[in-house]
């Protein structure tokens, strides 16, 4: 679907069909590559926070979310809890103790500056074998941020630089032992305990569905194939809000729980400003993620219960059963700067997102 902005003043635009034609062509080069098959699923995503907001971050997800508290450890470097849901990828929510942080120049805008460790860092997809895929990407000359794929004792991991378009790492983690294992020898255990009060509504509140994360609209196309380029999603569709200068991307894996998400403005003027929800957001927080969606099977109860938990949202509970599909945006974290979408797909719901509910949440937006 092309949908052209309308005005002499535009002097960029995404067209479908443009990326539709680049997408065929990663396809068939992942394929020539031997890159097909070697990377699946999300297993696991890493989250860091400020040394202090760490414990308030673990909080409000064990309180907002169906994760539980698997471990927390400690080692020399970073502080880490982990978090899981079944039938979910895993939630690593991490700070560093020591080091250089890779991602801090990129997290300095104007409202994201006062937390500068604190983003949604590494989306990590399974991986067949860790080593052939750093050789073969490292032949084509995709950038990591170690010399070669560490082995961790349980898992082997590698990951990308940060990207230029999203701001996002890609990693990949072949499991040696069970997985989901995130310990090494050299950890030492946090005897932590969270006090969420009652949850009634976690039981109801299950897998991350998708993730999405907000970029330029000059870099809607390169952020989409350079994560074709990464993994073996492939872009599925998009759905263009016009009146909001807004496209809303996916990008998803036959069969995987986990889809990903891309949104971005449709154009830029003369100036190189873009206006809209979407594009303000990059302007004040820079290429992120925006949110993370959460399944749920009872979206009004669930919703109606959050609410009345005290948790704020952007949006109302928007869309319809009779559409087949319901969402809401909760309000921003403090301590992640991350937003909860609540989503319930309704009966044999074929799509992904309808084009109202896509309008009304990215209206939300701009109340960020």
């Amino acid at each position: 679907m092309d949908c052209s902005p309308q005005g002499n003043e535009s002097v960029f635009q995404g067209r479908d069909s443009d990326l539709q034609q680049r997408a065929s062509q990663v396809r068939e080069s992942r394929k020539t590559h031997g890159l097909d098959g070697l990377t699946g699923d999300l297993a696991f995503i890493i989250l860091h926070t400020e040394i202090e907001n760490q414990q308030a971050a673990v909080e409000e997800l064990l309180r907002y979310t169906g994760y539980e508290l698997e471990d927390a450890f400690e080692s020399e470097d970073e502080r880490t809890c982990v978090l899981k849901c079944p039938d979910s990828a895993d939630v690593l929510v991490r700070c560093r103790l020591k080091g250089d942080n890779p991602f801090l120049a990129i997290n300095r805008f104007p409202k994201s500056a006062h937390v500068p460790n604190t983003r949604l860092e590494t989306l990590v997809f399974t991986c067949e074998d860790v080593q052939r895929y750093w050789e073969i990407q490292r032949g084509r000359g995709i950038a990591f941020l170690t010399k070669g794929p560490l082995d961790l004792g349980s898992y082997s991991f590698i990951q990308t630089t940060a990207s230029i378009y999203t701001g996002n790492s890609v990693g990949f983690v072949q499991w040696h032992d069970k997985a989901g294992g995130y310990r090494n020898g050299r950890c030492r255990t946090l005897d932590w305990k969270f006090e969420t009060g009652p949850t009634p509504w976690k039981k109801k509140i299950g897998t991350l569905d998708h993730i999405a994360t907000r970029v330029k609209a000059e870099h809607r196309d390169p952020a989409i194939l350079e994560f074709m380029n990464l993994s073996s999603y492939d872009f599925e569709f998009a759905i263009y809000v016009p009146d909001l200068n807004s496209i809303t991307n996916v990008a998803r894996l036959v069969r995987a729980r986990f889809a990903q998400v891309f949104t971005s403005g449709i154009a830029i003027n003369s100036s190189g400003a873009g206006t809209g929800p979407t594009e303000m957001f990059v302007k004040n927080y820079g290429a992120r993620v925006h949110h993370m969606a959460f399944l749920t099977d009872d979206i009004t109860a669930v919703d109606a219960a959050l609410r009345q938990s005290g948790l704020g949202f952007l949006s109302d509970l928007v869309g319809s059963e009779a559409e087949g599909l319901r969402q809401s945006f909760s309000a921003p974290s403090p301590n992640t700067l991350l937003v909860n979408e609540y989503i319930c797909r309704y009966g044999d719901f074929k799509g992904f997102f309808t084009r109202q509910n896509v309008t009304q949440l990215t209206l939300a937006t701009g109340k960020q």
